[in-house]
């Protein structure tokens, strides 16, 4: 064996490891032995979400910037999540990201968990829905005070209620 076709060999077999590890394997899997207080089978998400709703909620997808209607929503109210309703976060901590999605300093106590997205090869931090595991978006260590955090959320993944 050439000492090019070792070093290509060798460079496949660890790209190959590194993307089954740090690409493949993102908090979908994690998430698939967590148990939720709402658990639903995917045909169940299927009929009470819309499709863009159960890619972003179910599938960890995200939203196109600047599309939801929920970025330029300023009135009082909560924005709960779409999948089961629970109150996420107070339009008090809602602020203009810049980013073309609703973004929060701070969730409402113990409405939601993260975990680690490695997912497009780069490590974030993923927050979901703490009662059904809906993907709502991810967060950031840039925000405004008093907390510095940016819950960059999909707007697709909650829906408003006014006060």
């Amino acid at each position: 064996m050439k000492k090019r076709d070792f070093l290509q060999a060798g460079a496949a077999i660890v790209g190959t490891a590194w993307l089954s590890r740090n690409l493949l394997w993102t908090n979908n899997m994690a998430m698939a032995n967590h148990q939720f207080e709402i658990e639903k089978t995917e045909a169940e998400w299927r009929e009470t979400l819309t499709p863009e709703q159960f890619r972003v909620l179910r599938q960890h997808g995200t939203e196109r910037a600047r599309t939801s209607p929920l970025d330029k929503q300023y009135g009082k109210g909560t924005y709960v999540c779409a999948g089961c309703n629970l109150p996420l976060f107070t339009s008090e901590t809602k602020f203009d990201s810049g980013t073309g999605w609703p973004s929060f300093y701070a969730p409402i106590e113990g409405a939601v968990a993260t975990s680690i997205d490695r997912s497009l090869f780069m490590t974030r931090v993923e927050v979901h829905c703490r009662r059904c595991g809906g993907h709502l978006g991810h967060v950031f260590n840039d925000g405004p005070k008093p907390t510095g955090k940016r819950y960059c959320m999909n707007g697709v993944a909650m829906k408003f209620v006014s006060a």
